[in-house]
């Protein structure tokens, strides 16, 4: 691949290249599910196959570009032969082969390795099925249907041929109007030279200089990209070519009697601008939308943090608070307004639908139902819910590794189904919505389930029972499967974890400040779901303080705070601290001894109690004293800090307005490290009349 300058070139290739396999590969599952091609369903593949080709050629990636034009052969001969009564599944294959193939070359652009794959036994492959399904038909009917095909690839002389140049009769103008909002017009504008150098050599354009001269993209964007070229191509055809790129909102296409405008515009005038198109005619309704760099909405969304935080270092300053200026307060609540407005719309920018994370699955399970000879059909729920673009990047694994062990463990083959008098074709549902500050994502099958006997003998056998096995709830026994290395499965296969199991699951959506639940039932199925925040970036707070630290709780966890009273207080004889509150016991954690933290307040009477709860799970916290609500901005743990407390219990930290530094508290892994003494105050608790 050339050396490009302009990075925003290999940006957009990445970018538009991507959707183009996203929209290529829901379609292909459409008609697999379908068992038919629709006229349709062949024409879209075919027409972003066929943008990939021209852009992979812009980048000079030949043998992307190659790989995608055998694609095309494949889908016309399809197309112009109503099916070539070919099952979609054995197309499908090839196909996507061949995006499996672009996908990593496009890892490689994104991680500056040269894009170097091998495409050649693909491509091949594709062209072997191609003369199969040519020998299918007689040789009259083959040449007459493959007859433009064969015009367009093939005919055309090579350009340095004289027959080329003597070819080359046909005059035109061609405006091109790019889509309001789609950013880089100068390179898309590139991108269309390059295209239509294909069928010329005599090619001039306006504004010149595109690529080295970022100003050409406000020209363009105003007066439009206007090409001169002479070609054997009709007016049809050309319009058909140029009319297939990328964020066009208009064409203006006109045939030339003579050479004469042309001479006007590059014949010793090359640097003279063109006259601006009616501006009238082109203000049309464009897309209101753009597409914008994450690093930039990262970047925008550090800055919104450091303005949260420097208007709590200006509004906690002890020294302006004793000047007790009433005009300040008011002014500082203004501020703190337009702030708050703002931080919610940088969220709301970056929150993106969860479908495109669902969308991945579908391939997954089309591929891994394929291999392990199981018929499974995937259903989505919620698909518009919205998440923070950074939780997407985190669940995506996760969610993979569920859905694979879903297929892979869950689901049974259709013998197995049919004698338990179920469908031969098993489901997993996809399913998204919002509670609160968080969104819930399940993963359902209608399997086996879980065989709670095998799951108990399995972590008897690991020593991992944290107490007796008849006092543990089927939830509990559940939970067990999220163990290091925990599996029931005595055969490895190709999808299993080989040692690697769903405790991978839980400590990635743990370490977003998530939690992980399961329910089962044996021989109806299983749900896991996934409970994550909305965002990692900025949260509602609790700030406290413990001796002279301070902490920080999510305020959604936080039910109520309290003072303790003596009679409420019961000590079991495992030393382990409770509180009856309304007739349920909780767990008291005490925060100072969680954190080895020195504080003169070890009294529960003298400080403070904060009952929070996670995943229907609820403990009381002691702290010292509450210091107040507070927006933080959530930062990633120091090395230094990791190294010297109990992370398990933190789930980052933050900035006070004082310049103090204040540990978030991860309350899943706070009630968890008290589990013992919440077992034995929920056992209490039943007992209780």
């Amino acid at each position: 691949m050339s050396d490009f300058t302009n990075e925003s070139l290999i940006d957009m290739y990445i970018f538009e290249t991507t959707e183009n396999i996203e929209q290529i590969e829901r379609t292909i599952l459409s008609s697999e599910e379908s068992e038919t091609y629709s006229s349709e369903a062949i024409n879209e593949i075919f027409r972003h196959m066929h943008t990939i080709k021209g852009s992979s050629a812009v980048m000079e990636l030949q043998h992307i570009s190659s790989l995608a034009h055998s694609i095309e052969d494949l889908l016309f001969f399809i197309r112009e032969n109503e099916g070539a009564g070919v099952k979609p599944a054995d197309v499908n294959d090839l196909v996507l082969s061949g995006i499996d193939f672009i996908k990593v070359e496009l890892e490689k652009i994104k991680n500056g390795v040269e894009a170097d794959g091998d495409a050649e036994q693909l491509t091949s492959q594709i062209r072997s099925f191609i003369e199969t399904l040519k020998q299918s038909k007689s040789p009259v009917d083959i040449n007459n249907e493959m007859t433009f095909r064969t015009e367009e690839k093939s005919t055309f002389p090579k350009k340095d041929d004289d027959a080329f140049k003597d070819s080359l009769k046909n005059i035109f103008k061609a405006t091109v109007f790019f889509k309001e909002g789609c950013e880089m017009e100068n390179i898309r504008a590139y991108g269309l030279i390059k295209q239509l150098q294909e069928f010329t050599n005599d090619l001039y354009y306006l504004p010149k200089n595109i690529l080295e001269d970022s100003d050409t993209a406000k020209i363009i964007r105003e007066k439009g990209f206007t090409v001169y070229l002479k070609t054997d191509k009709s007016y049809d055809d050309l319009h058909a070519l140029i009319s297939r790129i990328l964020f066009l909102e208009r064409l203006q296409l006109t045939e030339l009697e003579d050479e004469t405008e042309i001479h006007e515009h590059f014949s010793g005038l090359k640097e003279k601008c063109i006259k601006s198109p009616d501006k009238d005619s082109h203000h049309q309704q464009g897309q209101a939308m753009i597409s914008v760099s994450m690093s930039r909405l990262d970047k925008l969304m550090d800055l919104v943090g450091e303005i949260v935080i420097a208007e709590a270092m200006v509004t906690q300053n002890p020294e302006v608070k004793r000047l007790g200026l009433e005009s300040f307060d008011k002014a500082a609540g203004h501020l703190h307004k337009i702030i708050s407005e703002l931080q919610d719309l940088v969220m709301s920018i970056r929150m993106v639908p969860i479908a495109n994370t669902f969308h991945i699955m579908h391939r997954v399970i089309r591929d891994m139902s394929r291999k392990l000879g199981k018929e499974i059909k995937l259903q989505i729920i919620g698909e518009d819910t919205e998440v923070d673009k950074n939780i997407v990047e985190h669940i995506t694994d996760p969610l993979l590794h569920l859905v694979r062990n879903a297929v892979d463990h869950g689901i049974e083959e259709a013998s197995e189904r049919l004698a338990k008098n179920k469908s031969g074709t098993g489901s997993i549902t996809l399913e998204a919505k919002n509670a609160g500050n968080d969104v819930w994502i399940m993963v359902k099958d209608d399997g086996r389930g879980l065989h709670k006997e095998k799951i108990m003998m399995k972590a008897m056998e690991k020593g991992i029972l944290a107490k007796p096995p008849e006092e543990m709830t089927d939830q509990e026994i559940y939970q067990l499967i999220f163990s290091p290395g925990f599996s029931t499965n005595s055969q490895i296969s190709e999808y299993s974890g080989r040692g690697v199991g769903l405790d991978v699951v839980v400590k990635k959506i743990e370490a977003i400040g998530g939690s992980v639940m399961v329910d089962s039932e044996e021989d109806k199925g299983t749900t896991v779901t996934l409970k994550i925040p909305l965002t990692l970036a900025i949260v509602e707070g609790m700030n406290i303080l413990v001796g002279n630290n301070r902490y920080t709780i999510p305020i959604a966890a936080i039910q109520e705070s309290f003072k303790a009273e003596e009679h409420e207080l019961i000590c079991d004889p495992g030393g382990n601290e409770m509180i009856l509150v309304r007739g349920k016991l909780y767990p008291i954690i005490r925060l100072h001894e969680c954190f080895s933290v020195k504080t003169d307040i070890t009294d529960i009477r003298d400080g403070i109690l904060l009952m929070v709860e996670q995943d229907q799970k609820a403990a009381c916290l002691f702290a010292d004293q509450l210091l107040g609500q507070q927006d933080v901005v959530v930062k990633p743990l120091p090395v230094y800090i990791k190294n010297l407390v109990n992370v398990r219990g933190l789930s980052g930290c933050t900035l006070l307005g004082d310049g103090s530094i204040s540990l978030i508290l991860n309350i899943t892994g706070l009630i968890e490290m008290s589990q013992i003494g919440a077992h034995f105050c929920q056992t209490f608790s039943n007992r209780t009349p």
